[in-house]
């Protein structure tokens, strides 16, 4: 795939690769926007290939997982040796515009998400929000599909819990 074509993808699917991004990064818009860049330059300048081996959608959210990860390492890891340089944060507070758009159904359920397993609320989001099939939301988390099904199973009966009466 050569440069154009890549940015072409990458522009396609920016809205979802943002969404997967916030998600990557406990929907701190901040640590999202970061990380999403570092992603784009991975792929752009050539360290991150795509070899066609899935689809570019699931090569490229494999990317953002990975280097998400790298950035809670990082800032793990610069909080023991430099204590006080990333002071703990939190979500910043949404924008007006935001607040409007965010109904209480989806609130709900990104709390709910919120209170499942990590690999559970990532294999729902990329399924359900992505729509990725479970095989490739287990290549994008690096995981062997009946594993990605095994939390696909266990994180939509838990969500039905958590949710209870949600109509």
């Amino acid at each position: 795939m050569n440069a154009a074509d890549l940015e072409g993808e990458l522009e396609k699917l920016h809205p979802a690769s943002f969404s997967w991004a916030l998600g990557c990064c406990g929907w701190i818009r901040e640590d999202a926007e970061d990380v999403l860049q570092t992603s784009y330059l991975k792929i752009l300048e050539g360290r991150a290939r795509f070899e066609g081996r899935a689809a570019f959608k699931t090569f490229l959210f494999g990317v953002i997982r990975r280097t998400a990860s790298e950035h809670r390492r990082r800032r793990f890891l610069s909080g023991r040796i430099l204590p006080g340089l990333h002071p703990d944060r939190t979500a910043p507070d949404p924008d007006p515009e935001e607040s409007a758009a965010r109904s209480e159904q989806t609130a709900k359920l990104r709390a709910a998400l919120r209170g499942l397993a990590r690999r559970q609320s990532q294999v729902l989001q990329l399924v359900f929000g992505h729509e990725l099939t479970v095989e490739e939301a287990a290549a994008v988390l690096g995981v062997s599909t009946g594993t990605a099904r095994v939390h696909y199973d266990r994180g939509k009966k838990r969500l039905l819990r958590i949710l209870g009466g949600v109509s």
